[in-house]
C-alpha cells in the first residue's frame, strides 16, 4: 500500500534576503489598510454607477429613436399632404391672364362737357399691364417695398416670417398680428382668396368677401403655403408679379397699378417716374390712409420712405434718389380737383342701375359738367362762409348752375365739396320754397292776360280757410304799400298782393303752372300756396326758373349726355337737351323775365346784381327763416342757392336777399368772367301793345274769396298768429 501513494514534494521555505523584508515592512506602513467594508462599498458603487449610466443612456437613445421615428414619419406625412395640396391647387389654377381683373362688378368713368375725366365710381380697372412692360421704377419700388428676395425664394420666406414675428412680439402684439412677413407670392394667394371665387349668394357683399380673404388666422397662413408653392410651380416670377400689379387695391376705387396711375397722375403705369412709382408702391400698406387724394402730404412722406428703400437696395443712384426726393409726386389736375362729387353721385342715379350702380361692365358716361363753373361755385361758397358767416356755424348751403335747357353745369350739395356718397342738399333735401314760389303765380296771371303794369292791392286781408278758420297773411316788413303794379308786388315780395293775385287767377291754375314747370312735390291746397309753404328741391326749383328763361317751356334737369361701354364706339344712351313742353306763352315768359329783373335791379335781390351782366331772380325766406333762397339767371346761365340747417334750426339774421343772394353773386361773377354781356330775353310793359277793350281789368282788388280784414279781437289775433306759424310767410 505504501508503494502506491504519491509522495508530496518536500516543503521548502522561500529564500528571502534582509533587504526584501525591509521593503515590504516599509510599504505596509506607508499604505493604509483597506477594510472589508470599504472594499464592498467600492464594488457596489462601481456597479451602481454603471447601471445608472446605462439607464440614462438607454433612455436618451429610446427618446431619440422615438423622436426620430415619429419625426421622419410625421415629416413624411406633412410632405405628402403639402405635396398633395400643392398639386391640387396647381391643377386648379387657370392661365395667369384670367386672374388679372379681380372685380365682380364694373366701373363708371365720367367725362365732363369737354371730354376730360373728372370722376370715377365703382372699382376702376385701367387695363392689363405686365411686369415686363410696366415702368422699371414701379417694378423696383414694389419689390423693394414688399419682397426684396422675391426672385430668389420659392414662394415663402422663413427669414421674413421669423423677422415679422420678432417685430410683432417686440411691439407687444401677437406673433401673427401686424407684420405678416408675407412674400409677394403669398399676397397674390390672398388676392386670389386661395382660389375661392366670389359668390353673391354666400357673401353679404364684396367687402365682406375680401375681408375674409385677408383674414390673418393661423389656419389661413398654413393654407397659403401650398397655394404659394402652386403659384410658383404654375407661373413664372414675372407672371406672379403681373397678377399682383393688376389685382392690388390702391385706394380711391382704383384696382391695379394702371388704374391708380391714371386716377392719381393721369398717365399710364408704364411711364411713371421714380417719385410717382414710390407713391404708388407706398399705397400697398394702407390704401385708404395713404391715398394722395385723402392726404397728399402723408402720401408724399410715405413715398420718400420707399425711395430710401429703393436707394439702399441699389435701384436708384445717388443722383436719381436726390432728384426724386426733391421733386415729390403731384396729383393730376383732375385728381386734385376731385370735382363734382355731388354731381357724379346724382348722375349715377340718372341712368339705369344695371349700367351705373350695379354695372358688371366698365362704363363711360359723358356729362354736362363744366369743371370751370364747378370750381367757381365751390370757391364762391368757401369765400362767403369764410368771410361773412360766423366761425363755427353749422349752417349748410347748396348750389346748382345750369343752362336754360336744363343741362346742369355745376352742383354743390353741401359745404364739404370733395365727397362721394354724401347727403346731397341740392337734390335730396325737400324744403319749403318761400317766396321763390311767387314767380309761378305771376306766370299763371301773365299767361291768362294780366300785364306787369296791372294793379293789385297790398293791404291786410283775411281769408276763411275751411276747417281752419280765418287766415290773415302779413308782409315780411309788416308794412303795406296799398295799390301797386304786379311788377312792384313781385319786386318787393309783397305777400298780401301775391295771395290776392293767386286767388284771382285760381289756385288750380297756379298749381298747374308750377307742376308743369317741374315742381314735382305735392302742392298745398289752401291760400298759403301763394307764400311757398310747399316743399321742393333746389334742382327742381332751378330747373323751373330755367323754363322761364328759355321762353316758357318746361325743363328736365339732366347731367348724362351719353353712356357707352368702354371700348365700344356706339352709345347705349344719349341725350341732347332737357326742354319739354310749353307751359306759358313766350310773351308771358318774357314779361316775367322783365319783372324778375326789377327784383335784382331795385327790389329784394339787389345784392345779387352783376355789373355788366343783366340778371333776374327771386329771393325767398320761409317761416322763422328756416330756409333762405335765391334763384336767378342771366342770358347764359341759371343758378339756384339754398341755405339753412339740416335740422331746421332757424337762421340768424339771414334772408333770401342776404347771404344766398351774395353767394349767387359770387358764383355768377366767377362764372361770367371773360363772357360778353348779353341782354335778357325780357319784354317791358312799354313794349306791349295797348290792352284791347274786352281784355282783363287792370286792377285786382277782390274776389269771392278775398275781402278786407275786419276789426279783430285779441282771440282772432292769437288764432291768426298760430295759423301764420303753420302756413308760413316770407320774402
Amino acid at each position: 500500500m505504501g508503494g502506491s501513494r504519491t509522495r508530496r514534494p518536500p516543503l521548502v521555505a522561500d529564500r528571502r534576503s534582509p533587504s526584501d523584508a525591509a521593503s515590504r515592512r516599509r510599504a505596509s506602513k506607508a499604505a493604509p489598510k483597506k477594510s472589508k467594508t470599504s472594499r464592498a462599498a467600492t464594488r457596489r458603487k462601481t456597479r451602481s454607477g454603471g447601471v445608472l449610466g446605462r439607464l440614462v443612456g438607454g433612455l436618451f437613445r429610446l427618446i431619440w429613436r422615438l423622436v426620430w421615428g415619429i419625426g421622419w414619419r410625421t415629416g413624411m406625412i406633412v410632405a405628402l399632404i403639402l405635396g398633395a395640396a400643392t398639386g391640387y391647387y396647381y391643377l386648379s389654377l387657370p392661365n395667369h391672364g384670367a386672374l388679372l381683373d379681380a372685380r365682380a362688378r364694373g366701373s363708371v368713368t365720367m367725362l365732363d362737357s369737354a371730354g376730360e375725366v373728372f370722376a370715377w365710381r365703382g372699382e376702376t380697372f385701367g387695363g392689363q399691364i405686365s411686369a415686363e412692360h410696366v415702368s422699371p421704377h414701379l417694378r423696383d419700388a414694389v419689390i423693394a417695398t414688399e419682397d426684396k428676395r422675391f426672385y430668389s425664394h420659392l414662394g415663402i420666406s422663413p427669414r421674413g416670417i421669423a423677422g415679422a414675428i420678432r417685430i410683432n412680439l417686440s411691439e407687444g402684439r401677437g406673433p401673427l398680428d401686424g407684420h405678416g412677413g408675407s412674400t409677394i407670392t403669398q399676397q397674390v394667394a390672398k388676392l386670389l382668396c386661395l382660389g375661392v371665387p366670389y359668390d353673391p349668394d354666400t357673401w353679404k357683399d364684396e367687402a365682406a368677401y375680401e375681408a375674409d380673404c385677408r383674414a390673418g388666422s393661423l389656419w389661413r397662413k398654413i393654407k397659403e403655403i401650398p397655394y404659394a408653392f402652386a403659384l410658383e410651380a404654375r407661373y413664372s416670377k414675372n407672371e406672379i408679379l403681373t397678377i399682383y400689379l393688376n389685382r392690388a387695391y390702391l385706394g380711391a376705387g382704383a384696382r391695379g397699378f394702371e388704374a391708380a396711375a391714371q386716377r392719381y397722375f393721369g398717365k399710364s403705369a408704364n411711364v411713371v417716374n421714380p417719385s410717382e412709382a414710390a407713391m404708388l408702391a407706398g399705397l400697398l400698406k394702407a390704401p385708404s390712409r395713404y391715398a394722395p387724394t385723402a392726404n397728399l402730404a402723408r402720401s408724399q412722406a410715405r413715398a420718400e420712405l420707399i425711395l430710401g428703400l429703393m436707394h439702399d437696395q441699389g435701384y436708384l443712384t445717388d443722383t436719381e434718389f436726390a432728384a426724386a426726393t426733391a421733386n415729390p409726386a403731384q396729383l393730376s389736375d383732375a385728381a386734385e380737383a376731385r370735382a363734382g362729387g355731388y354731381f357724379a353721385d346724382w348722375v349715377m342715379e340718372q341712368g339705369p342701375s344695371f349700367l351705373t350702380r350695379e354695372t358688371t361692365e366698365d362704363v363711360v358716361i359723358k356729362t354736362t359738367l363744366d369743371q370751370r363753373i364747378q370750381t367757381a361755385a365751390e370757391a364762391a361758397l368757401d369765400e362767403v362762409f369764410a368771410t361773412r358767416v360766423r366761425e363755427g356755424s353749422e349752417a349748410q348751403a347748396a348750389i346748382v348752375v345750369m343752362s336754360a335747357d336744363g343741362a346742369v353745369r355745376a352742383m354743390v350739395g353741401g359745404r364739404k365739396t370733395q365727397v362721394a356718397g354724401a347727403f346731397n342738399r341740392a337734390t335730396q333735401a325737400l324744403r319749403q320754397t318761400g317766396s321763390t314760389f311767387k314767380p309761378f303765380i305771376y306766370a299763371a296771371a301773365l299767361d291768362l292776360g294780366y300785364r306787369p303794369d296791372d294793379l293789385v292791392l297790398d293791404a291786410p286781408l283775411t281769408i276763411d280757410v275751411p276747417g281752419s278758420g280765418p287766415w290773415s297773411p302779413k308782409n315780411y316788413s309788416n308794412d303795406y304799400m296799398g295799390e301797386v303794379t304786379l311788377t312792384e308786388a313781385l319786386q318787393h315780395s309783397l305777400n298780401t298782393a301775391a295771395v290776392r293775385l293767386s286767388e284771382a287767377v285760381g289756385r288750380d291754375a297756379v298749381r298747374q303752372v308750377a307742376s308743369d314747370f317741374g315742381f314735382a312735390s305735392d302742392l298745398a291746397d289752401g291760400p298759403a300756396l301763394a307764400l311757398g309753404v310747399s316743399e321742393s328741391t333746389l334742382i327742381e326749383m332751378t330747373g323751373a326758373f330755367a323754363g322761364i328763361l328759355n321762353g316758357g317751356s318746361s325743363v328736365q334737369p339732366y347731367g348724362l349726355v351719353e353712356l357707352r361701354i368702354q371700348g365700344d364706339d356706339g352709345a347705349l344712351i344719349g341725350q341732347e337737351g332737357g326742354i319739354g313742353e310749353r307751359v306759358i306763352t313766350e310773351t308771358a315768359a318774357r314779361q316775367l323775365v322783365w319783372m324778375m329783373s326789377q327784383v335784382v335791379d331795385a327790389g329784394t335781390g339787389q345784392r345779387a346784381r352783376l355789373p355788366g351782366h343783366p340778371a333776374a331772380g327771386k329771393t325767398g325766406t320761409t317761416q322763422a327763416a328756416r330756409d333762405a333762397w335765391f334763384i336767378g339767371f342771366t342770358a347764359d346761365y341759371v343758378a339756384g342757392v339754398w341755405m339753412g340747417y339740416d335740422d331746421n334750426t332757424p337762421l340768424t339774421g339771414v334772408t333770401g336777399g342776404g347771404l344766398p343772394a351774395e353767394i349767387w353773386h359770387e358764383v355768377m361773377a366767377r362764372v361770367h368772367e371773360g363772357l360778353p354781356a348779353r341782354p335778357l330775353p325780357a319784354l317791358s310793359p312799354d313794349a306791349l301793345p295797348p290792352r284791347a277793350p274786352q281784355g282783363f281789368p287792370g286792377a285786382v282788388y277782390s274776389s269771392d274769396d278775398i275781402r278786407p280784414a275786419p276789426q279783430q279781437t285779441e282771440l282772432d289775433r292769437a288764432i291768426n298768429g298760430i295759423l301764420g306759424a303753420i302756413f308760413g310767410t316770407g320774402n
